[in-house]
């Protein structure tokens, strides 16, 4: 049976990215974290194929994140205050335009609709249509056409 940390180890940083697009306050992005880690946590026993453990671990974090943005929809908004730069990383302006990049296509991300937004992210994690349709209960074709629907309203986004 996997362990709670050999999932951490191998899933934490995405599951971390899987959160970020849902979530834009960093403390309630950690929140989510835990949430969706102890989620697992809960349902690893639950797992009869180790080898869908992918899947079933990105399963859990999307609807983890769904019910959470559900609960938070009714909150007000806070403005997050920016991070302080890392030191030790070697070119300021090359990191503050990736940095930029990133936060764009990040916040592109959080304005699609649910349903693409599930499938870019999931597709962002570098996981097959095969895993993604698993994971959201989907077909393989839906996925293809929710991806191809996606990436042209990130494109309109990004461009405009």
């Amino acid at each position: 049976m996997v362990s709670i940390e050999q999932v951490i180890a191998a899933y934490g940083p995405a599951l971390v990215r899987i959160a970020a697009s849902y979530e834009r306050e960093r403390a309630l992005r950690d929140d989510l974290v835990q949430e969706i880690t102890v989620a697992i946590w809960k349902a690893l026993p639950n797992l009869q194929d180790q080898a869908k453990l992918k899947p079933f671990v990105f399963r859990i974090a999307h609807n983890r994140a769904v019910s959470h943005v559900a609960r938070q929809a009714a909150r007000p908004g806070q403005a997050e205050l920016s991070e302080a730069l890392r030191d030790g990383e070697a070119d300021p302006e090359a990191r503050l335009v990736g940095k930029e990049r990133s936060e764009r296509l990040v916040e592109a991300v959080r304005r699609l609709p649910l349903a693409y937004r599930q499938v870019v992210t999931l597709a962002l994690e570098d996981l097959s249509y095969d895993d993604i349709a698993e994971a959201l209960g989907l077909s393989v074709s839906n996925v293809g056409v929710r991806l191809n629907r996606a990436k042209a309203q990130l494109k309109a986004m990004l461009d405009g």
